[in-house]
């Protein structure tokens, strides 16, 4: 993963950087890329990731497999090494979306020892998975799907674009009604999730000082223990983003960036609020292009943290998301796998995990195995 859950590429991680099983020469996507490789490699059949601005959602549309974002407090964040601790999940992948929404049911439920978990009830998600044999004709009839206009527009690779509309035609074949929608606010979810994301992971990471967390040196005065713990023990994207929250909340920018942050974020709610109740669901793009080569984005960040527009508004708006295959990228030497986003309202994974399941088993002609595992990955 990315150091502290900060990246889109896992290049910023600690340790190694992990490949693409697509593609050896391509990142998974962050920053819990190292999971959705692990799933999509055959090495687990589900496994865990951090989902602070779509971490779970882009590494599995880059590597073909299915990613879960539950609904803010839905899973308790006890354990969780605090990267934005009003964006945090802990998100589930797996190889179909039936494991996903089992490893989700394991995992969900009220925590004592996180106040902000929530007390609800979890529902048994697994009597949403009905098997292939026993569907209806049109097993999603009178299900309304808003397509996000925004996540279709100029910005978006042209293939990436139509896989999604190839996508939405199928749920028609199910018996949905397709329309697109408006959110007029979406675009500036991105600055904004930024701006909070770099603030709270300041705050967060100030315990790093070398006393009771992060690497200890030995010191003279109490500046220079924190200087050089700092200066030696964390990565450069992870110093660049505390720097940054700490300017967004210093005394004479706090009005300017990160109060007005927060405004955008409840603009952001409201027009996913008014989306969702003239629609089930919500679907777009989970990333902007597919996987991109190794060290393409590394020295542009502007470029590597535009990636992530697809995904962040859901964290802003605290709602459950599933990302699951639909389609294939094909302009390069591989075939690359294409991932939809399936929003839903808060704490209604059930629906999400319904249609999912449903449009999976039913998606005809698609294997997403990767050919380092299998060569029988195609479209």
């Amino acid at each position: 993963m990315d150091e502290f859950g900060m990246g889109s590429t896992t290049e910023g991680s600690a340790y190694q950087v992990t490949a693409n099983p697509w593609d050896l020469s391509r990142v998974p996507g962050g920053s819990s890329g190292g999971s959705a490789a692990a799933v999509s490699a055959g090495q687990c059949m589900v496994s865990l990731g951090s989902d602070t601005g779509g971490s779970v959602r882009q590494p599995a549309s880059f590597c073909g497999v299915v990613g879960l974002k539950p609904t803010y407090g839905r899973v308790s964040r006890y354990g969780l090494v605090a990267y934005a601790s009003s964006l945090d999940v802990i998100g589930c992948f797996g190889t179909s979306v039936a494991d996903a929404g089992i490893l989700l049911h394991a995992i969900s439920g009220h925590d004592k020892f996180d106040a902000t978990s929530s007390k609800r009830e979890v529902p048994d998600f697994a009597s949403q998975f009905i098997a292939r044999d026993n569907l209806d004709s049109k097993p999603l009839k009178g299900l309304r799907v808003g397509l996000i206009r925004e996540t279709i527009e100029d910005g978006v690779d042209p293939e990436v674009t139509s896989s999604i509309r190839g996508a939405a035609s199928h749920l028609e074949e199910l018996g949905c009604t397709v329309t697109e929608v408006s959110l007029p606010s979406f675009s500036l979810g991105l600055p904004a999730y930024y701006i909070l994301a770099s603030s709270e992971s300041s705050s967060n990471l100030s315990r790093y000082d070398g006393v009771r967390y992060g690497k200890q040196v030995v010191a003279d005065e109490l500046n220079s223990l924190y200087g050089e713990s700092r200066a030696g023990g964390l990565g450069s994207e992870v110093k660049m983003r505390i720097l940054m929250g700490t300017y967004a909340l210093s005394a004479g920018y706090y009005d300017a960036y990160y109060k007005r942050a927060q405004q955008v974020r409840t603009l952001v709610r409201e027009s996913f609020r008014a989306a969702l109740d003239e629609n089930d669901i919500l679907i777009s793009p989970a990333a902007p292009s597919a996987a991109y080569k190794i060290g393409e984005k590394k020295n542009d960040p502007l470029s590597m943290y535009a990636g992530d527009i697809m995904t962040v508004n859901v964290n802003l708006a605290g709602l459950p998301a599933l990302v699951l295959p639909c389609g294939f990228v094909n302009s390069s030497s591989v075939a690359l796998p294409v991932g939809i986003q399936m929003i839903g309202a808060a704490f209604e994974e059930e629906k999400l995990l319904k249609v999912g399941h449903i449009f999976e088993q039913t998606l005809q002609g698609c294997s997403f195995i990767p050919p380092l595992v299998s060569d029988e990955s195609a479209c």
